[in-house]
C-alpha cells in the first residue's frame, strides 16, 4: 500500500483556529478548548488501513489521557465523494466499532487539513497550552504488516511531557498514512 509521511510542520508553529461538525452535525470550535493543558489534533479517516492498524489502541489512549486532562479532537478531510466510507455515517460507525471518546469533526472543505499542512492518515499534532506546537509525528513504530506491538510510545512520551509541565524532545518521527484524499483541484500546494 503506497504510504505518504507527515509534513513535519515546525515546532512552535501557532495551532490554526477552526470551527467543524462533529459526525452528528453539532459544531465545535477550537475555542471551546481555551484553559486546557493541551490539545491533540489528530487526522483520522475511517477506511484508511493504517488508522485502522492502531484504532484500537489509539481509543485506549484517548480514554486514558482524556481522563488526564488532555483535550483530543480527530478531524476527517477526506473526500466522500471519492471515498463514501468516509462519511459522517462512516464515522459514526467507527466511533462506535472504535470506542472513540473524542469529538470527531468533519472538515468538508479541507480548508483545516490544509491549515494545519496535513498529510496523512494518522497525522497527530499536539500543541501546548499556549496553542504552540510541541509534538508532530507517529503514534508509534508499528505499521500495517510489520511485527512491532502497536504501544502508542512516541506519542505517550510526548503526551506525557507535555502534561508533566515539561516539552517533548524535539527529535521526532514523523507519521506515514494515507493521504489525506484531496478533492480533485484541491491538492495543497505543501505536495
Amino acid at each position: 500500500m503506497p504510504a505518504t509521511p507527515s509534513t513535519m510542520r515546525e515546532l512552535g508553529t501557532p495551532m490554526p483556529s477552526f470551527r467543524l461538525p462533529d459526525a452528528g452535525g453539532a459544531i465545535l470550535s477550537s475555542e471551546q478548548f481555551r484553559g486546557a493543558a493541551g490539545l491533540l489534533v489528530v487526522f483520522i479517516c475511517p477506511h484508511c488501513p493504517f488508522v485502522r492498524h492502531i484504532r484500537n489502541e489509539f481509543a485506549r489512549f484517548s480514554h486514558e489521557y482524556q481522563a488526564r486532562g488532555l483535550p483530543i479532537v480527530g478531524i476527517n478531510s477526506n473526500d466522500i465523494v471519492a471515498f463514501p466510507e468516509d462519511s459522517p455515517e462512516g464515522m459514526k460507525k467507527e466511533i462506535e466499532e472504535a470506542g472513540y471518546t473524542f469529538p470527531y469533526l468533519f472538515d468538508e472543505s479541507q480548508a483545516v487539513a490544509k491549515a494545519f499542512r496535513a498529510a496523512c492518515t494518522p497525522d497527530f499534532f499536539l500543541f501546548d497550552c499556549d496553542r504552540k506546537l510541541v509534538y508532530r509525528g507517529q503514534f508509534d513504530d508499528s505499521r500495517p504488516g510489520n511485527p512491532v506491538p502497536i504501544t502508542g510510545s512516541d506519542l505517550r512520551s510526548a503526551a506525557d511531557a507535555l502534561l508533566e509541565g515539561r516539552t517533548p524532545p524535539p527529535k521526532q518521527k514523523g507519521s506515514i498514512g494515507c493521504n489525506i484524499k484531496w478533492k480533485p483541484g484541491n491538492e495543497p500546494e505543501y505536495f
